[in-house]
């Protein structure tokens, strides 16, 4: 696997010959979802499983830009139980803050149990996300929205969600899902249609990047709100 030096806070490393995805834990010995940690010079690597987060195999497929780093103030809809929050949540540091919204009391319960309770920079947000106006806890602009949400009007959600609080020339990372949205037809089809939301909603499209062999019939989408 080629390394992308462009990709702050993602970490290439060899593991049982071969090389891996990894962030490095923000929590030492705690982990999320069973991931392997792997301490080397006195750091601990969380590997990155691209079977469990879509932006980890958008990573593995090529994501050119990392529209997030150090510091970084993100909105997280369909946080779940933390997988890829978790991630994003050791590449964001201390300094950064990550909203993670989540529709299922239960499933926030996890997400607090594993994640929440560790980590100063994740607030949980309990709430339906096309009810942004509920969003009590987020305060300030935020840098990117990220919206992985297996809905049929996902794309809409997240410009919504986008318009009330993403700063301007800020980032959207979209997880599509072809078959929540029309599974009677051609996923290219659905792609090119939820494409074209965005643009008419004033977003630029950066890059499009199929999810297979990790996940079926998924993309992820990087635009920028103009």
């Amino acid at each position: 696997m080629e390394k992308r030096s462009n990709l702050q806070g993602v970490h290439f490393i060899k593991v049982d010959g071969e090389e891996r995805i990894a962030t490095i834990n923000l929590v030492p010995g705690v982990q999320v979802y069973g991931e392997r940690l792997i301490p080397d010079e006195g750091i601990e690597y969380r590997l990155w499983d691209p079977f469990r987060s879509k932006l980890s195999a958008a990573i593995i497929k090529g994501l050119k830009v990392l529209p997030f780093g150090e510091g970084s103030k993100i909105l997280y809809l369909g946080a779940s139980t933390g997988t890829t929050a978790s991630h994003i949540s050791d590449i964001i540091g201390e300094k950064g803050i990550i909203f993670c919204v989540e529709i299922s009391p239960r499933v926030a319960r996890e997400l607090m149990e594993r994640c929440i309770k560790y980590r100063n920079n994740m607030i949980p947000i309990i709430e339906d996300a096309r009810k942004h106006e509920n969003y009590y806890s987020i305060f300030g602009k935020v840098d990117l929205v990220y919206c992985d949400i297996a809905q049929p009007d996902q794309t809409e959600i997240a410009i919504a969600n986008c318009k009330h609080f993403l700063k301007k020339n800020g980032h959207l990372l979209l997880a599509v899902k072809s078959r929540s949205i029309d599974v009677t037809k051609k996923p290219s089809k659905v792609f090119k249609e939820e494409e074209e939301k965005l643009e008419k909603s004033g977003f630029k499209i950066e890059q499009v990047i199929e999810l297979e062999p990790f996940d079926k019939d998924h993309v992820l989408i990087h635009a920028v709100m103009k």
